[in-house]
């Protein structure tokens, strides 16, 4: 373990200033942006792309991993992995060159199966002054954002007996006024949260097994709710001190619910799995203290499996399958419905910025499109990326970031 300081405080200093004087609009702090939803408030970006693609600012090579790309200013981060070792990187926004690197060694534990790449899998989450990273052993550390130096880190699985991850742990940290919180797994902790400032456990409350899918923040008619997709069941808890709220069952095969849960305004909650999950709509209220949860809808013909939802209006989008082929479905909110497939993309990651779709798909083609209940329309395409490309992409200002097991690049889509 240790910490490699590639460029001194003062090119970060430097850096940061830049950052300040573009404006709040850059920052994607954390897994799925800054609205934990994949989409971005960025406008001023191109109808099209000529045939070459958008405009390449950089890039790098990058070891492997699926690990997202988090952006605050001038700074990126995100993890790759080197030899037996996982890699926390900083990275400078204007030309991919490393600032520094934390290094963990991460070898495999008896019985991880991985067979679709050796990780990270989690995005580290950016805060004012620090980085928090967890790597597929399940370690949580804290790192200073300007030095790379740590601050704290726990072991999720050996101090609390975590549930384990036999392709290894990927949950991407989220953070709750002075916490960070985690999915850890297990009887008595299922769900923990860590003061941001010192590690140490704030509560640690629940029962139930883990799963893949990241937790989000919500607020249910003005109460302040995290929900979490576990292993067999999705539940909302009060992120104050880990009570359980209300619990649905949501059960896959081999409790591999991955995608991220999408809650919207109109009070309703969407989950989807692959491996036989399908979709979910719940709607919540809170009455007279306690949630109330109603089923509006399930579905097997939207089984999102690396990827993630979108709603769009009154329409979800997604990528719908596991082993075989994975259209592009568009679903009514309402009710259900399919309203429409297209089997143009491969199965893909998506965000959603100033009225467009910008996609990733696995086989590295970068697509912008337009979505409707009517149907797709695509605007360009690209192929940019060399390998399997799972990670979805990340926008800060005009500026794209995106990456395949082996490589990242930035892209000017102004």
């Amino acid at each position: 373990m240790g910490s490699v300081v590639k460029r001194h405080c003062c090119l970060f200093a430097a850096l940061l200033g830049w950052a300040a004087a573009q404006g709040a609009s850059l920052e994607w702090p954390q897994f799925a942006g800054p609205h934990r939803n994949f989409t971005s408030d960025a406008k001023g970006l191109a109808n099209s792309w000529p045939a070459s693609g958008p405009k390449k600012l950089w890039s790098r090579d990058l070891g492997d991993g699926y690990s997202g790309i988090a952006v605050d200013g001038a700074v990126l981060y995100t993890m790759y992995r080197r030899g037996s070792d996982e890699v926390t990187l900083a990275a400078a926004t204007g030309t991919g060159k490393t600032i520094w690197e934390h290094t963990e060694n991460a070898s495999f534990r008896s019985g991880m199966a991985m067979e679709n790449g050796p990780g990270p899998h989690a995005t580290p989450l950016v805060t004012a002054d620090a980085v928090y990273a967890v790597g597929i052993l399940a370690r949580l550390v804290c790192l200073d954002k300007k030095t790379g130096n740590v601050v704290w880190s726990r072991d999720l699985w050996r101090e609390f007996n975590g549930t384990p991850m036999d392709r290894g742990y990927s949950v991407s940290p989220i953070a709750w006024k002075d916490t960070v919180i985690m999915k850890v797994g297990g009887s008595g902790h299922a769900l923990m949260a860590f003061n941001r400032k010192d590690g140490r456990v704030v509560w640690q409350r629940q029962d139930f097994a883990n799963s893949p899918s990241s937790p989000v923040l919500i607020r249910v008619d003005g109460q302040d709710q995290l929900v979490a997709v576990m292993g067999d069941e999705v539940v909302g808890i009060n992120p104050d001190s880990g009570d359980l709220l209300w619990k649905h069952p949501h059960t896959t095969s081999w409790r591999l619910n991955i995608a991220l849960p999408l809650w919207t305004d109109d009070n309703t909650l969407f989950v989807s799995s692959a491996y036989n999950g399908g979709a979910v709509a719940l709607e919540l209220h809170v009455v007279n203290g306690k949630t109330q949860v109603k089923e509006l809808w399930n579905t097997n013909r939207m089984r999102v499996h690396i990827g993630n939802l979108l709603r769009i209006g009154d329409t979800l989008y997604g990528s719908s399958g596991d082993f075989g082929p994975a259209p592009l479905t568009a679903l009514d909110v309402k009710t259900g419905k399919v309203l429409w497939q297209d089997r143009s993309f491969p199965k893909a990651t998506f965000l959603y910025a100033d009225g467009k779709l910008i996609a990733v798909d696995e086989d590295g083609n970068l697509s912008l499109a337009t979505v409707s209940p009517a149907g797709l329309k695509v605007l360009s395409r690209v192929t940019l990326l060399r390998s399997n490309a799972w990670t979805a992409p990340a926008l800060a200002g005009t500026v794209l970031y995106v990456r395949d097991r082996h490589s990242l690049m930035a892209l000017d889509l102004r």
